[in-house]
């Protein structure tokens, strides 16, 4: 009655202010569970200490070249770079090749 209203333009920008707020405090909660679950990993180990499941990189590898994906270029420069990685230095040329001819 006297002017001193809000009108539209003001009831939006307070329904938009505490979208913002709310949307504020949950990415905070978001990141708290986030750290919290870092943290509780790095100091449990659990993730970290469990053997990995599916086949290892060389046995990928070795698919791979039986499957005729990648060259024996390919396959050499691959395998030598997992050997240089710490896998054990092996010649599985040969089983891969009698496994893809058959």
């Amino acid at each position: 009655m006297w002017g001193y209203d809000f009108g539209w333009g003001g009831m939006l920008l307070m329904v938009f202010g505490s979208i913002l707020w709310i949307a504020l405090l949950v990415v905070l909660v978001w990141a708290l569970i986030r750290w919290l679950e870092r943290k509780t990993s790095a100091v449990g180990g659990t993730a970290a200490s469990t053997p990995p499941t599916g086949p290892s990189a060389l046995e990928t590898l070795q698919q791979r070249y039986a499957r005729g994906e990648i060259d024996t270029a390919t396959y050499e420069q691959m395998r030598e770079h997992l050997a240089a990685s710490g896998m054990p230095r092996t010649n599985h040329l040969s089983a891969v090749v009698s496994n893809a001819s058959s």
